[in-house]
C-alpha cells in the first residue's frame, strides 16, 4: 500500500523545511535534531505515578538509571527499555514519552539506561552497559519495588538490537530471567542486503543511507559486525530465549531483517508475535502525537507485555501479522 496518509504529511512537512538528512549532519548537530524531531512528534508525555533517577555502577564508569513508576503499591514487573538512535544518537530523554506511556498502559514500571554512545564508545560498548544494567536492575528488584520474577527488555531500532543482543548475553551468562523482549524495527544483521534495505531510499525518510551512517560510527571494525551481539541474526542458535514480540515497518529498510529475526526465532522455538504496520515508516513507534499507526503500535506492545507478566497467561504463540 501507499504511505499512509499521515506519514505522506509528515514526508511533505520536511520536503518543506529543507532541512538535511541526519547522516549529512555532524554528530553532535544530529543528535540535538533527533532529539528535537522526536519530541515534537512524541506528543504530550503522560503523568506516571513517580519519576526518579539514580546512579548505578556500569563497565565503563557510572551510568544513568531512570525509572517510571505507576500508580499504586508494588512490586511491580518492570520493562528495561533501551532507546534508538543507531548507538549514535539518542538519550534516556529519547525515549521519555514512550516510557510513560508503556508504564501507564502496561500497569509496570520502565526503566532507561544512558548507555555509552558511538563513535566514542563503540561496539560493544552499550550492549555490555545494556546487559549490566539488566544484572543491577535484576539484583536491585527489592530496593526499586520491582519483581525480578516479571522483567523484560525492549526497544526501538538500535534499542531493539540492544534488547536482542541482552537476550543473547543473559542465556550465555546464566542471567538475568526475562519473561519477554519487545523488538521494534531492531537492526539484526550489519550485512543485511534485503529487498527491503535496497528499496527504502528515501532521502526524506530513514533510508538505507542512514543505516551505513549508524553501523560506520558503532564499529571500529566492520569485522565485528558478524558477532552475534552486534548482528543477532548472525548467532548460530536462538534456542531457549524469552518470548519475542516484534514489530516492523513497511516503508523501513530493516523490516526484513527484523521480520527474518522473527522468522528464526520461531524455527528455534521460541514463541513469537511478529506484526508489520502497512504505510509505516522507521520511527513510527516513537511518533504517536502525530502518527495513529504509531499510537496502535505502542497499544499492541502494551498488551503483549501485560500478557508476558501475568502470572498464569501463555505468552505470544506463533501469531503473525505480516503482508
Amino acid at each position: 500500500m501507499p504511505l499512509d496518509p499521515q506519514v505522506q504529511a509528515l514526508r511533505e512537512r520536511r520536503a518543506r523545511s529543507a532541512a538535511p538528512p541526519l547522516y549529512e549532519m555532524t554528530v553532535e548537530g544530529a543528535r540535538a535534531a533527533d532529539l528535537a524531531d522526536i519530541r515534537s512528534a512524541a506528543g504530550d508525555p503522560e503523568p506516571v505515578g513517580e519519576v526518579t533517577e539514580l546512579t548505578i555502577p556500569g563497565p565503563g564508569g557510572e551510568l544513568t538509571l531512570r525509572v517510571y513508576r505507576p500508580v499504586g503499591e508494588g512490586p511491580h514487573p518492570a520493562l528495561l527499555y533501551f532507546f534508538g538512535g543507531g548507538w549514535t544518537l539518542g538519550t534516556i530523554d529519547t525515549c521519555d514519552a514512550l516510557c510513560r506511556s508503556l508504564t501507564n498502559a502496561v500497569g509496570c514500571a520502565t526503566l532507561s539506561v544512558g548507555y555509552r554512545l558511538a563513535p566514542e564508545h563503540p561496539f560493544p560498548a552499550a550492549v555490555e552497559d545494556c546487559w549490566s544494567t539488566a544484572r543491577w536492575v535484576a539484583d536491585h528488584a527489592q530496593s526499586l519495588g520491582i519483581d525480578p520474577a516479571r522483567l523484560a527488555v525492549g526497544g526501538d531500532s538500535a534499542g531493539g538490537n540492544l534488547a536482542a543482543a541482552v537476550t543473547l548475553l543473559g542465556r550465555e551468562r546464566s542471567g538475568p530471567a526475562l519473561v519477554h523482549q519487545l523488538l521494534v524495527y531492531p537492526n539484526t544483521d550489519y550485512r543485511a542486503d534485503t529487498p527491503s534495505r535496497r528499496e527504502n531510499g528515501d532521502p526524506l525518510l530513514f533510508n538505507h543511507r542512514s543505516v551505513d551512517w549508524y553501523w560506520g560510527h558503532y564499529l571500529s571494525d566492520v569485522r565485528d559486525g558478524d558477532h552475534p551481539l552486534a548482528s543477532p541474526l548472525r548467532a548460530g542458535d536462538l534456542a531457549g530465549l524469552p518470548p519475542a514480540t516484534v514489530i516492523t515497518a513497511e516503508y523501513d529498510p530493516l523490516r526484513d531483517e527484523g521480520e527474518s529475526y522473527a522468522q528464526r526465532l520461531r524455527e528455534s522455538g521460541v514463541p513469537v508475535r511478529a506484526t508489520r504496520y502497512p504505510g509505516m515508516v522507521h520511527g513510527f513507534f516513537a511518533m504517536s502525537g502525530v502518527l495513529d499507526g504509531g499510537r496502535a503500535a505502542v497499544d499492541q506492545a502494551a498488551r503483549e507485555l501485560r500478557a508476558a507478566f501475568a502470572p498464569t497467561t501463555a505468552v505470544g504463540g506463533q501469531a503473525d501479522d505480516l503482508a
